[in-house]
């Protein structure tokens, strides 16, 4: 008998094969059959010995830890490994693998295919069932739409096709009036350009609008927008805004002297929000050459209609950093117009100095005195002459306009209105300057007085 195999001893329990080939075969690589005796140990192998071995280490195999514990032999006596309770004449259970160990691979089959490092989901069109384990994802957004590109408000050809514009008095109506101002005093007009800019320069305490709007198109509303723009921008020391609220294709951005428009009512509403400051306001907006800025409604193309929400929305907005709007509102009876009146704060009924101009115009008048709170009290009237040869003397006119209960401004014929493109209030006639400051003031006036 070899050295490490021990004594042979009697089975414990009597009688039987001997279960100890039993063993040896199924812990042996070279074991025989049954009714063989064991093999002898090779030379250059260590001896098995029966003894408790150490447990694997986790992700290691039968085979790796028998060769690392070669140096330590393994005992076979037949009481060390053997349960004492096993019946006579049967071997023993091979025990079961431990969780965490790898079974010894078979050299007789093939070696299965690693499994997928990830296991593949069927495609469904639900979403999946999100993991409360895991952060939620976040959900991929849509590119910001283009900004839109800049449009000129005339083509330059027709800018050279105006010539040089002309001045709103001839020259012997200016040379008449030095003469006159050389003989007669000038204290009683400088005291009404006094009274006139104190009623300009009144401060408000929430940004005011002013609504324009006239009864039919070509009749000098955008016109007289662009005038009451530049005046208050030149009296008052806080932002004035002009807003053109008329889609079909309106002059106010020629006539206040933007070169090129860019963003637009319809743009602007969904850009603005309440952190936003003045320096990001103004970056989508027109500045005008003299002072003021502008915010168009179109860019010279014919587009949709202006929405009633998205005026309300941008009037609502800009009151914040504007002390004054002015709205050039569509003609009446148009959405938007109405709501312009109905909301404003006070109101400009621009008016032709003709027959059906003036009926048309006593008409609103009474629409506007039939409003819940009557608009009467906040609505002058500017009865605008655009031809020298007007038929209506202007007095009666007026005077059948001042029945419904408006105060009526009268602004007489200008050349260099009536010539069109850019307004250059330098070259406005004495008379037109004057019609208009006092517009604008009691235009201002009655702003200021609603609450």
């Amino acid at each position: 008998m070899t050295q490490g195999q021990g004594e042979q001893r009697p089975p414990a329990h009597g009688g039987g094969d001997d279960w100890q080939r039993d063993v040896l075969r199924e812990l042996g690589d070279g074991a025989s059959g049954g009714g063989r005796p064991a093999a002898e140990p090779r030379r250059g192998e260590p001896t098995l010995r029966l003894v408790h071995p150490a447990p694997p280490r986790p992700g290691t195999t039968a085979e790796a830890d028998a060769g690392e514990g070669a140096s330590a032999p393994y005992d076979v006596s037949p009481t060390a490994g053997a349960p004492h309770d096993a019946p006579a004449g049967h071997a023993p259970q091979a025990p079961a693998p431990r969780a965490g160990t790898a079974a010894a691979p078979d050299p007789g089959r093939p070696a299965p295919p690693p499994p997928p490092t990830r296991p593949l989901e069927p495609r469904t069109d639900t979403a999946p069932t999100p993991d409360p384990g895991r952060p939620a994802a976040r959900e991929p957004r849509l590119p910001a739409a283009p900004p839109p590109e800049s449009s000129p408000t005339l083509d330059p050809r027709l800018l050279l096709a105006l010539g040089s514009p002309l001045h709103g008095d001839s020259v012997s109506r200016r040379t008449g009036r030095a003469l006159r101002k050389l003989t007669s005093s000038v204290s009683q007009e400088v005291a009404e350009q006094t009274r006139i800019a104190r009623e300009l320069q009144q401060p408000v305490t929430t940004g005011r609008v002013v609504a324009v709007t006239s009864i039919r198109g070509g009749v000098g509303k955008s016109t007289v927008s662009a005038l009451l723009g530049r005046t208050l921008n030149h009296y008052r020391h806080d932002p004035v805004l002009t807003l053109e609220a008329d889609t079909a294709l309106g002059t106010l951005p020629v006539r206040m002297g933007a070169e090129a428009v860019r963003w637009t009512v319809a743009d602007l509403a969904p850009v603005l929000h309440p952190s936003m400051k003045l320096t990001d306001v103004t970056g989508y907006l027109v500045p005008v050459s003299d002072g003021g800025w502008l915010l168009p409604a179109s860019r010279g193309q014919v587009g949709p209609p202006l929405d009633m929400t998205a005026y309300r929305k941008v009037t609502l907005a800009l009151r914040r950093y504007f002390a004054v709007t002015v709205a050039d509102c569509e003609t009446l009876p148009g959405e938007v117009a109405r709501t312009a009146m109905d909301t404003a704060h006070a109101r400009v009924v621009v008016a032709p100095t003709t027959a059906e101009g003036v009926g048309a115009t006593r008409q609103v008048l009474d629409w506007l005195a039939r409003l819940p709170h009557s608009a009467l009290a906040t609505t002058v009237v500017a009865l605008v002459s655009n031809t020298p040869d007007t038929l209506l003397d202007d007095k009666t006119a007026a005077g059948h306009l001042k029945e419904a209960g408006v105060t009526v401004v009268t602004v007489p014929y200008d050349r260099h209105l009536a010539g069109g493109g850019p307004i250059r209030t330098d070259l406005l006639a004495h008379a037109t300057r004057q019609a208009v400051l006092r517009l604008a003031a009691e235009v201002m006036g009655r702003a200021v007085r609603v609450r």
